[in-house]
């Protein structure tokens, strides 16, 4: 590793270990607080974005930047991370009932707001794939990025249900669903080309893999995550998750070592 990418990976980890100066013991149980500290706040927040997106076709800033500058000085890198696929449902019975320019409005602010969440809970959005949103957390501690993405994900649940439905049902649209998945795991940065400016950059690895297949078999307004996320969790968190029992024919998918079945989790209603 360069001298100056050690600065720039120093500078990224700083990013997030700027949690109101609480002790080591304290932040690896996920006591920190998030850049949206009122939830109420958050939601009032939404709305007034939502309310003028479909009044004034306002349009957000940008939220992948902060993401594209970090991969690219570390290209090459393996690194840990915390992946999350969030996937809008239900975006083509919208198609067959909205003219086009409303699906679109819709779908780019759902997209929006889901990152926006990611950013507040000190993750990056990496891209958006047709209705999806994809982002990844990283921290000081395995421990602090698996709290970051679970609880970006819990945020998402709330920001639907009390900040943007209420909006659309104003003004006859329909309601909107999400469906959520994380896994954690190590992950390299690949940059396609050689341009180290505008060749495109991503994240390989199986852990951008096995969110989108958890991801999957998650129904509306549900949170998957795979064992690497929940054995990661802080105790009161993964009290919040039910493993799930799953045949070979539901789910294929094990460890390479063993064999053993990859456990996936549920977040409880």
């Amino acid at each position: 590793m360069s001298e100056n990418n050690d600065e720039d990976f120093s500078m990224f980890k700083e990013k997030y270990e700027k949690i109101d100066r609480f002790n080591v013991a304290d932040m690896l149980l996920s006591k920190q607080s998030t850049k949206t500290v009122d939830s109420d706040t958050m939601i009032l927040d939404t709305q007034k974005r939502i309310w003028n997106s479909l009044k004034k076709g306002i349009e957000y800033d940008a939220t992948v930047d902060e993401s594209d500058k970090f991969l690219r000085k570390n290209v090459g890198k393996k690194l840990g991370m915390v992946v999350m696929y969030a996937d809008l449902v239900g975006s083509t019975n919208m198609s067959l009932s909205l003219p086009e320019e409303k699906v679109a409005m819709v779908i780019s602010s759902f997209a929006q707001e889901m990152a926006l969440a990611i950013t507040q809970h000190n993750g990056f959005v990496l891209k958006f794939v047709g209705d999806a949103v994809i982002g990844y957390f990283m921290g000081s501690s395995e421990l602090l990025a698996a709290d970051n993405g679970v609880n970006c994900a819990k945020s998402m649940i709330k920001i639907l249900e009390k900040g943007i439905d209420p909006i659309l049902k104003q003004h006859d649209y329909p309601e909107l669903k999400v469906k959520i998945g994380l896994d954690y795991g190590a992950n390299m940065i690949v940059r396609y080309g050689s341009d180290k400016e505008k060749s495109h950059v991503d994240i390989l690895g199986p852990a951008m893999n096995m969110a989108s297949k958890i991801q999957n078999m998650a129904k509306a307004q549900q949170i998957m995550i795979g064992e690497d996320v929940h054995s990661r969790l802080h105790p009161t968190l993964q009290d919040e998750f039910e493993k799930q029992t799953l045949t070979d024919a539901q789910w294929k998918y094990r460890y390479r070592e063993t064999n053993r079945q990859y456990p996936i989790y549920l977040r409880k209603n």
